[in-house]
C-alpha cells in the first residue's frame, strides 16, 4: 500500500503590518513572513473512508474540535478535482506545533493537505489553481502552499516570494496560551496604520536586513499582550540573549521569536529560553 508524507512548517511573520480594511471586514495586510524547519507532519494512506487520526505532543489541543481543516481542505480538493483521489484516506497528522500560536499550524496543515492531495492527483494541477483553492479555506493558506520566504498583501493571499534571504537562524518560545485570531484583531484599535517600508535592496545581507526590521512592527502585538502578558516578559528575556537581532510577537500570537545570525548562538538562546521558562514551549531552527 502506497503511503504518502508531507510537511507543514510553521510560519513567522518577522513585521506584520494592519494597514486598512476592506468594505466587508477583512483586515488588509503588509508583512514579512518566513517559514522554519520545525513542522506537524501529514501521512495518508488508501483507505475505504476519510479518516483523520491525530498524535503527537500538541494532539491533545484538537480534541473535541468539529470539523478540522485538514478534512476541510480534502473535501474541498475532492469537490474542485473530484475522482482524482481514491475514494478515502486514512490520514494521520503528527501535531508538533502548538495551536493557535501565531505560526499558521492549522494553515500550514491545510497547504500540507492540498499539496499531499495534488502529488496523489492523477490531474494536471497548476499552482496558481491550487493557490485559488487554498484561499477558500484562510488567508495564511496560500502562503503556507509555497512555504517560502515572502511579502505579503492584501488580506495575506498576496504574495511576493523573496530570494536571496540570509541564513538566519529563529528561537520561539510559547508560554502555552492559545490566542484566537479573530478575537486579537477584534482588540486592535486603529485598523489603519503606517504602511510597512519597503525592503532594502541588499536584503540577503544580514546587517541590512537588521536595520530594516527595526522600522517594522507587528500592529497585533500590543492587542496581544493585554490579553496575555507573558508575551511581553518572553520578547523581553529573549531581546536581553547575545546574539539576538530583534525579538517580537508572531502573527496573532502568542509565540514570541528571536532572529540570530548563527547557530550557536541560537542554540545557547534556547537553552538559556528553556531554563527560565520550562514550563513553555521552546524550540530553534533555522529559517528555509
Amino acid at each position: 500500500m502506497s503511503v504518502w508524507t508531507e510537511p507543514a512548517p510553521a510560519k513567522v511573520n518577522l513585521s506584520l503590518h494592519v494597514v486598512g480594511q476592506t468594505p466587508k471586514g477583512y483586515h488588509q495586510l503588509q508583512g514579512l513572513t518566513v517559514f522554519t524547519k520545525l513542522c506537524d507532519e501529514l501521512t495518508a494512506r488508501e483507505s475505504k473512508k476519510d479518516r483523520l487520526g491525530v498524535t503527537g505532543p500538541f494532539a491533545k489541543a484538537l480534541v473535541g474540535e468539529g470539523s478540522n481543516i485538514i478534512l476541510k481542505a480534502l473535501d474541498l480538493f475532492r469537490h474542485h478535482w473530484p475522482k482524482s483521489l481514491p475514494d478515502g484516506l486514512d490520514i494521520t497528522l503528527e501535531k508538533m506545533l502548538p495551536v493557535a500560536a501565531g505560526i499558521g499550524g492549522g494553515s500550514a496543515d491545510a497547504a500540507a493537505t492540498l499539496r499531499m492531495a495534488a502529488r496523489m492527483s492523477q490531474s494536471d494541477i497548476s499552482i496558481a489553481e491550487l493557490s485559488e483553492v487554498a484561499l477558500e479555506l484562510g488567508a495564511d493558506v496560500p502562503m503556507c502552499l509555497f512555504s517560502r520566504t515572502c511579502i505579503i498583501g492584501g488580506v495575506g493571499e498576496k504574495i511576493q516570494v523573496v530570494d536571496p534571504f540570509p541564513k538566519l537562524q529563529l528561537v520561539l518560545a510559547n508560554p502555552g496560551v492559545g490566542v484566537p485570531t479573530a478575537h486579537i484583531f477584534r482588540q486592535l484599535k486603529s485598523k489603519s496604520n503606517p504602511q510597512m517600508p519597503p525592503l532594502p535592496t541588499q536584503v540577503e545581507h544580514s546587517a541590512a536586513l537588521a536595520l530594516w526590521l527595526q522600522d517594522t512592527r507587528n500592529d497585533l502585538e500590543i492587542p496581544a499582550i493585554q490579553i496575555v502578558p507573558q508575551i511581553a516578559e518572553l520578547t523581553r528575556e529573549m531581546a536581553h540573549l547575545p546574539g539576538c537581532i530583534l525579538s517580537r510577537m508572531s502573527g496573532s500570537g502568542a509565540t514570541v521569536f528571536g532572529v540570530f545570525g548563527a547557530e550557536v548562538q541560537a542554540m545557547s538562546a534556547a537553552q538559556q529560553m528553556h531554563q527560565k521558562f520550562p514550563n513553555s514551549w521552546v524550540a530553534q531552527s533555522p529559517i528555509i
